[in-house]
């Protein structure tokens, strides 16, 4: 089975050597080639989180660094990483809102850039603002999806009613020509997740950041047993495959333990949508970057 991981992490940040350890991985560039070519992922889209913050009073996009230093003209990663331009909502200002997405401009340019990501609970400020205009704008030029971080936040720092996935619906119903993906399927808030994907048309689910670390399938399936009966039951109330998509937030999560977690929410003649064809048709950028 062919995959797409439609959520990663790919950049050279301190704290992740330590949480790659902890799930079986190492935080590099070959070795998630080598895990890729192993369990059949032939491509991911990487959330920007690398360099950003505020340059001569503007927000500058976040890219990704773990193959080398980011290069907007030559890009200096893998073939196999396409990316999300992340966006640092908190250096946002009214005045500034506009100049800072014309940056992000040249960045949509590159074929490997697929989408827009934003984390509104970590930058405490909610989509519907109207500094976020500017970029949803640039999503429906460029015919790219806009990845939003929903649920719970890794850090107590973050605070959640920014990153309720319910936020959603109101961006949703505003920019209807604009796809949004909820990050996380806005875990622990499951059900209002998917009412928000069941009422809008252009509202998609990736499924990562379920689980973390490393661990045993069958004895994760028995402790958690209640957990994913929750997630199957709303899934199959959506009763629309189409709208997810596999993703695993790595290198929070071992990459073979996490595949077998999805693959047990989601009925078998169902994989091969969620697992590979729904993201070429919301991450539509990715068709030309697959390998021949």
């Amino acid at each position: 089975m062919k995959i797409i991981d439609v959520h990663i992490h790919f950049t050279d940040h301190e704290g992740f050597r330590e949480t790659a350890w902890k799930a079986g991985h190492e935080n590099s560039a070959e070795h998630l080639r080598r895990e890729f070519e192993r369990l059949g992922i032939v491509m991911a889209v990487a959330m920007g989180a690398g360099r950003g913050g505020d340059v001569d009073g503007l927000s500058v996009p976040r890219a990704v660094d773990l193959g080398g230093p980011f290069d907007p003209v030559r890009y200096g990663q893998p073939e196999f990483i396409a990316f999300c331009c992340g966006v640092e909502s908190r250096t946002l200002t009214p005045e500034n809102a506009r100049r800072s997405a014309a940056l992000f401009e040249p960045m949509l340019q590159m074929k490997q850039c697929v989408g827009i990501k934003l984390y509104p609970g970590y930058n405490r400020c909610y989509l519907a603002d109207p500094i976020h205009h500017p970029f949803y704008e640039l999503a429906e030029k460029y015919d790219v999806p806009v990845v939003i971080h929903t649920g719970d936040t890794a850090s107590s720092n973050g605070i959640l009613k920014y990153a309720h996935p319910l936020t959603v619906d109101e961006v949703a119903v505003e920019f209807p020509r604009v796809r949004f993906v909820m990050a996380h399927y806005g875990n622990p808030w499951i059900v209002d997740a998917t009412e928000v994907a069941a009422k809008n048309p252009n509202v998609f689910i990736d499924l990562s950041g379920l689980a973390v670390g490393k661990f045993e399938p069958r004895e994760f399936f028995d402790h958690y047993r209640g957990y994913l009966e929750h997630i199957r039951t709303w899934i199959a109330y959506l009763s629309d495959y189409g709208k997810l998509m596999y993703g695993s937030d790595w290198p929070l999560v071992n990459l073979e333990n996490y595949i077998e977690v999805v693959k047990s929410l989601i009925p078998a003649d169902h994989h091969d949508e969620v697992f590979y064809q729904n993201a070429l048709r919301v991450f539509s950028k990715l068709v030309p970057l697959l390998p021949r």
